[in-house]
């Protein structure tokens, strides 16, 4: 199936397992194989607003939510919405802020999911008592509020039923002090899962390329996150393990780096975190950002972003995912994940001790991002782990399941 066109699905294992992934728009279920899958399916539709008693359909398609649902009851499957996201997180401080706040907007969640027949919410807050996009409403008590709105949402008798998640980084939410939480089980007693967001681990503010949604880190010169410690974070922190889900990419960055930095002295040996031209960011896929002004009034330029399907559409793989002629190589076993540069003469595999790449001297473009082999990766360690599961953002930027297809038969998903 090709997903590209729906916003965002979960899907869930039979037994403590669970399985993520976003979409993009709708999904068109009746191309789908879902029979045998537990599923749930997200879209990411409410941004929070300044009214506490409404949430915004902003830039959506207001027909689409009771479409979503419907189709995913009719195919067994449970319809979830996200909550909140970077860009629509930016009330979610002053919505929670007080008592009275806190229980209008309890009372907003649990009449919109009940108006729309949702089985679930995700809270999609991804920096309480931290800046985030950059214009969002901020409290040092932002993480003590969260906790308490969702006591209150869990004990209420609508959401009594409501799979409720929140989407989390790398690690625990900041306390007052803006550190990370040393003890996290309050959250665990009133969350079903969080889902960790193990992508954009690296990009455009480092001064290197380096991987995009890494495994493991604990084997790099510079630890900068990924999914091992993620996990270890969390769980120290109280949070349990089958409690959860792994967040995948199906989408990768790409930078300009000049051959002068992308080789070694005097070789062709592909240096490891090479540094790159940061004025220089090349276009993405079809779906990448050509440049707008986001939710705070600031022009953001191009992303650089390639999905799966758009590394192999624009030739950096074939369609059967494996390295087309002209591309250099290498797969980095310490992230687990893949990056390329594209050379369009030469067909040699340079081999690199850390990390992948491929290399075009002419376009200077390299890409970070993962790949069938490095979702299995991340499914045998959701597995061994005893993970709940994955969350795919997103499952729309897949091609033809390889990427969901890998992940969901190393982990057992399925």
């Amino acid at each position: 199936m090709r997903l590209k066109d729906s916003r965002s699905l979960q899907l869930a294992g039979t037994s403590t397992t669970r399985c993520t992934t976003h979409l993009r728009e709708l999904p068109v279920l009746a191309q789908t194989q879902m029979a045998s899958v537990d599923a749930i399916m997200f879209i990411s539709l409410r941004e929070t607003t300044r009214d506490v008693t409404s949430l915004s359909l902003t830039d959506s398609d207001g027909e689409l939510l009771p479409k979503f649902v419907s189709e995913a009851h009719a195919h067994g499957v449970e319809a979830h919405i996200a909550v909140g996201g970077w860009t629509g997180s930016i009330w979610f401080s002053s919505n929670l802020a007080t008592a009275k706040n806190r229980t209008a907007f309890v009372r907003t969640v649990v009449d919109f999911a009940s108006k729309y027949d949702l089985d679930g919410v995700q809270f999609d807050w991804e920096s309480p008592n931290d800046q985030g996009i950059g214009c969002n409403t901020i409290s040092v008590n932002d993480t003590a509020n969260f906790l308490a709105f969702l006591q209150e949402l869990r004990q209420n008798p609508k959401a009594k039923k409501l799979t409720l998640s929140a989407a989390v980084g790398l690690g625990p939410f900041f306390n007052a002090a803006g550190h990370p939480l040393t003890d996290a089980t309050g959250f665990a007693k009133v969350l079903d899962y969080v889902a960790v967001m193990n992508y954009d681990v690296w990009g455009s503010w480092f001064p290197t390329v380096g991987p995009n949604a890494p495994l493991n880190d604990s084997c790099a010169a510079s630890k900068q996150g990924s999914a091992v410690s993620a996990v270890k974070a969390w769980t120290d922190a109280g949070m349990p393990v089958n409690q959860i889900v792994l967040g995948v990419a199906a989408y990768g960055h790409s930078f300009s780096v000049p051959p002068s930095e992308a080789f070694e002295s005097h070789t062709k040996k592909l240096v490891v975190y090479p540094a790159y031209n940061a004025s220089n960011q090349p276009l993405g896929d079809s779906w990448d950002n050509t440049g707008s002004v986001d939710v705070c009034g600031v022009y953001e330029a191009q992303g650089g972003i390639f999905n799966f399907w758009g590394v192999i559409d624009n030739g950096f793989l074939t369609k059967e995912g494996v390295p087309a002629d002209g591309i250099y190589y290498r797969y980095d076993t310490c992230s687990q994940t893949v990056n390329m540069f594209f050379h369009p003469k030469c067909r040699a595999l340079i081999s690199l001790l850390v990390q992948p790449y491929v290399y075009n001297e002419t376009s200077q473009v390299m890409i970070s991002f993962d790949n069938v082999q490095s979702f299995a990766a991340k499914g045998k360690y959701i597995k061994d782990t005893k993970l709940r599961g994955f969350a795919m953002w997103e499952a729309g930027g897949d091609y033809k399941d390889m990427l969901l297809d890998s992940i969901i038969d190393a982990s057992g998903c399925s």
